[in-house]
């Protein structure tokens, strides 16, 4: 019945077993050492145990924010969709993706709260002095909005509150679309950077938005069946498939976008855009480009997806790990890339490339990101899991 809720009624009996208890409580356990390491880093400096510079202030875990948060929104963005337009393929996995969008962004708050050397004057001023010129003020004011919609849209769902989850939904995807764009522009108008000054950044972040929502909605949506040992319904698999021709898509679209980035960058005659630009095709970041990020992360899941015709779950969720590893990459080359050209390269004899590599502290605050959105997918496997079967009732 509408407005009353009951664990009973909503959880599923069949994950409580002592496996999957282990995995979520182990997933926990990560989650407090990353915790343990950021609290520790906030009294003893962040220099001390973070890998970031003055030069190269940006490492890994603001990519790794980036990479969430993104990953955030094409999940919002979906579900939205599968709502909004009544018996679409897409309406069986809706409720599924509002609620790992609300485990992602809280697994790109944990991050990015764990960089920010002091994150509580950034949720203080950020209330009482508004900076409306700036793009990271829009981007954590409507990160902020969207996730207290996707909380509301969680909670109507769980009610049966169709038509009060269907336009606070809207109001959170439009948030969403917001701050992801705006998250693009903190890079795209940095005009001393000119790897990532443009236009194309925002637009780029929010193609890259729907590709990781898809990979995630598609492997949590196998994960999730695997889990109950059971095959997919009829309904779930078709949503699946659907969202397979989004990821295969936004995956098409996204090598096209990244030639043309390419060739506009050695076009423009920017001399430190192309030096960062062959960073990552010719220098220390050639690695991570053609192997993680454009065989990996585009090539290959392109061609799983289109060689399986998308009739293979195993498949797609093969496809879709590869999506999202591929997508973690770009993040951090992108992040990386742009700030490892000196800015005033050719001065002083300074190198072609500055240095950066992730501290242990680093990758331990990232592994507990990843193992949140873990454990939280597994909770809400256990707990809301029948609500998850529910998505076409919109």
């Amino acid at each position: 019945m509408a407005g009353n809720i009951s664990i009973g009624t909503l959880a599923e009996p069949t994950l409580s077993k002592p496996r999957i208890n282990m995995t979520m409580l182990g997933a926990l356990g990560i989650v407090g050492l990353a915790l343990a390491v950021g609290v520790y880093g906030f009294f003893h400096g962040h220099m001390h145990l973070y890998g970031v510079t003055r030069e190269v202030p940006w490492g890994i875990l603001i990519s790794t924010y980036a990479f969430f948060a993104i990953t955030s929104t094409g999940l919002c963005l979906l579900a939205a969709l599968g709502h909004s337009f009544g018996g679409n393929k897409l309406a069986p996995l809706g409720n599924r993706a509002v609620f790992l969008s609300i485990i992602t962004i809280l697994s790109a708050f944990f991050c990015i709260g764990l960089e920010l050397e002091s994150p509580h004057r950034m949720l203080l001023y950020n209330v009482i002095s508004p900076n409306f010129s700036s793009n990271i003020w829009w981007m954590g004011t409507l990160y902020g909005l969207a996730v207290g919609c996707m909380f509301v849209e969680f909670y109507a769902i769980l009610t049966r509150r169709w038509t009060m989850a269907l336009a606070i939904g809207i109001i959170g995807a439009l948030a969403e679309v917001g701050a992801n764009t705006n998250l693009g522009a903190v890079f795209a108008t940095l005009v001393s950077r000119p790897f990532w000054y443009g236009a194309q950044l925002p637009v780029y972040f929010l193609c890259s938005a729907f590709m990781s929502g898809a990979a995630a909605l598609i492997l949590f949506s196998h994960l999730s069946a695997r889990l109950r040992g059971v095959e997919m319904d009829k309904e779930t698999f078709e949503g699946v498939q659907m969202a397979g021709k989004v990821l295969a898509l936004t995956l098409f679209l996204l090598i096209v976008a990244t030639v043309w980035r390419f060739i506009s960058l050695f076009v423009s005659g920017n001399d430190l855009a192309q030096l960062a630009a062959k960073n990552l095709l010719s220098g220390p970041l050639s690695m991570n480009f053609w192997v993680f990020e454009t065989i990996i992360g585009l090539v290959l899941p392109l061609f799983i997806l289109v060689g399986t015709q998308m009739k293979n779950t195993t498949a797609m969720a093969a496809a879709s790990i590869m999506a999202l590893v591929g997508g973690f990459v770009q993040r951090y080359d992108l992040v990386v890339a742009g700030q490892e050209t000196p800015v005033f390269y050719g001065w002083d004899n300074l190198p072609a490339y500055l240095h950066y590599t992730p501290s242990v502290a680093e990758l331990l605050v990232v592994a507990g990101g990843i193992a949140l959105t873990v454990a939280g997918f597994v909770a809400g496997e256990r707990f809301f899991g029948k609500v998850f079967s529910e998505g076409a009732h919109h």
